[in-house]
């Protein structure tokens, strides 16, 4: 990556350090530790927070808010989203004040050529992801050197070991949320008195597109709801490396 230098020329863009260094000295920082370090390491121009806007968003999107309110965040709509996860949306960026949100939406010729009757999430579900998540989060971040996400170890599968800065292939990855409880996110609400995604009262615990979101039954894991009966549990942007 390189950057335009005064006169026009390429100057060759700032050496990071490793991702083994970067997350050895952030194991244990807090959240606003590590988005605070992550915004030092590589700018508030080539860092990006990449947010569903979903049930525990709030909390991610507060730390970084009162890091630096106008750290952009990237927020990938569908075309299958609640209209209640639209109307959150609004409502954080008007409660934290963040200035500078990206809904980045899929390509019409995609969609056109590749879910031309919308059921794509039924027939093959990994596609669907494919084509309305992965491949738009892939074009939002190629300006960035560096991407910040909301996973937490507690929630279990995939995401039980993930490090607090892993190698994402182009770019680095903060997981400042790596380490917090659920307690820890609770709290967060509680002291900024947070407004909740408007559907987490009726039981959707976690919040995704329309089709593959249910409710979570008591006693259920809180993304139970997501892609039930079905063996998938990720939509695809956490398990590739987004080139």
């Amino acid at each position: 990556m390189s950057a335009i230098a005064p006169g026009g020329s390429l100057s060759p863009a700032p050496v990071l350090p490793s991702v083994g260094e970067l997350d050895r000295a952030l194991r244990d920082a807090s959240p606003g530790e590590v988005v605070a370090a992550a915004l030092k390491v590589v700018g508030r121009e080539q860092l990006a927070v990449v947010s569903s806007f979903g049930t525990e968003s709030a909390a991610l999107l507060k730390v970084v808010a009162d890091v630096d309110p106008a750290i952009p965040v990237v927020f990938l709509d569908t075309g299958w989203l609640f209209e209640e996860t639209l109307a959150y949306r609004d409502t954080l960026i008007a409660t934290l004040g963040l200035t500078d949100v990206r809904s980045i939406t899929p390509l019409e010729e995609t969609l056109t050529r590749e879910d031309p009757d919308r059921d794509l999430w039924f027939s093959n579900p990994d596609a669907c992801c494919r084509i309305r998540k992965v491949e738009p989060l892939a074009r939002a971040l190629k300006p960035f050197a560096a991407w910040i996400n909301g996973r937490k170890r507690f929630q279990g599968g995939v995401r039980a070991e993930i490090p607090v800065v892993e190698d994402d292939g182009a770019r680095l990855k903060f997981n400042p949320f790596a380490n917090v409880s659920r307690d820890d996110i609770k709290a967060i609400f509680a002291r900024a008195k947070l407004p909740q995604h408007p559907l987490q009262a009726s039981g959707f615990l976690s919040v995704g597109c329309m089709p593959c979101t249910s409710r979570a039954a008591e006693g259920e894991d809180e993304r139970a709801g997501r892609w039930r009966g079905r063996a998938k549990t990720e939509c695809g942007i956490h398990t590739m490396k987004i080139s």
